[in-house]
């Protein structure tokens, strides 16, 4: 067992973008586990846009992360030592003490991965953990998409969106996708095999390319980026449509304010419902989304692709990246083999 583990710690509340002078690494000294906890050794873990929220000492759904103490968000570990009977040396577990190398939990703070060997372990950080879950809660019990449907997902190549996508064309859906990236736009199409991607740093008009893309309208809009992405959903969206917030990335950042969509009306016009959620609102349906989303896996309906920087000292660089899309599909941190 280890004398010392390492943990990321946030010094303070970022001013627009996070940089790496945000953080710091400190080293802790690791406790033997007493009766009824475990030590696990952290193997991967996860960066998430919405940890930008965390990082800002505003009120919202979750608390802010304190500062100069260990951040925290999913992870992937292995059971080192145990005074639990429910797990043993060897075990592989999820819990939220993302950003360190080690942590030292009571049985309640951990959950052991679902029994699928044949598929590998940080998926259920991705297309099987919180990111797919997301999506999959997003798409069918907020939007209630229907086959058939036409479906417009922003921030598409993304760790959420590309499983949005993916589960909309296993419903039968016309998708589209947008993206600022010419290489995840090929992916999307000739890869996941949606019906047509925008990219939106090539069109001066991104609503405009939506009514190209979609010119029977769109019945769900699946929002992940916010801004002119909206404005552009709102301007095509069909009588009855409807619009799942998941999260707005292009606003996180910013210093101001940002402005309203100049376009809300058209929900009134259209009778049309936009509603935001929040995903472990819905956690206990958790085991029905993993067994749809393994048997998609299995049959290859499903698929996905990873963006992984090595060590945890990159944990920074890696969430930083989200905000500049350096991630196709989910970001990780390898922390150990």
């Amino acid at each position: 067992m280890p004398e010392t583990a390492r943990e990321i710690h946030l010094l303070r509340y970022p001013d627009g973008v996070p940089t790496p002078d945000d953080f710091s690494i400190v080293d802790v000294p690791v406790l033997k586990p007493l009766d009824g906890e475990v030590l696990v050794e952290n193997t991967w873990m996860s960066v998430d846009p919405y940890m930008r929220g965390r990082m800002s000492p505003r009120k919202s759904y979750v608390p802010p992360f304190s500062l100069n103490a260990a951040l925290e968000g999913h992870a992937i570990g292995r059971v080192i030592s145990s005074r639990d009977p429910r797990f043993t040396e060897g075990d592989l577990v999820t819990s939220m003490t993302g950003w360190r190398s080690h942590a030292l939990l009571e049985r309640d703070y951990l959950h052991s991965l679902p029994d699928a060997p044949d598929i590998p372990a940080q998926a259920f950080l991705g297309p099987l953990g919180m990111p797919g879950m997301t999506a999959w809660i997003g798409l069918n019990k907020i939007a209630q998409c229907q086959p058939g449907e036409t479906v417009f997902v922003s921030a598409a190549a993304g760790a959420v969106g590309s499983v949005v996508c993916q589960l909309a064309k296993a419903k039968g859906c016309r998708v589209i996708g947008s993206t600022g990236d010419p290489e995840k736009a090929d992916w999307l199409k000739n890869t996941i095999g949606i019906d047509a991607v925008i990219n939106y740093r090539d069109t001066s008009d991104l609503s405009a390319a939506l009514a190209d893309a979609a010119p029977n309208g769109v019945d769900v809009y699946y929002e992940n980026v916010g801004g002119a992405h909206l404005e552009a959903a709102l301007d095509n969206i069909n009588i009855n449509g409807r619009i799942a917030v998941c999260g707005m990335i292009s606003v996180y950042n910013n210093r101001e304010k940002a402005t309203g969509p100049r376009n809300l009306f058209r929900l009134t016009a259209q009778r049309a419902r936009m509603e935001g959620f929040i995903v472990t609102d819905h956690w206990a349906t958790y085991p029905e989304f993993v067994r749809e989303g393994i048997e998609l896996v299995r049959s290859g309906a499903l698929t996905w692709r990873e963006t992984v920087y090595e060590g945890l000292e990159k944990a920074p660089d890696a969430f930083i990246g989200l905000f500049d899309g350096k991630n196709t599909g989910k970001m990780l941190v390898k922390l150990a083999e």
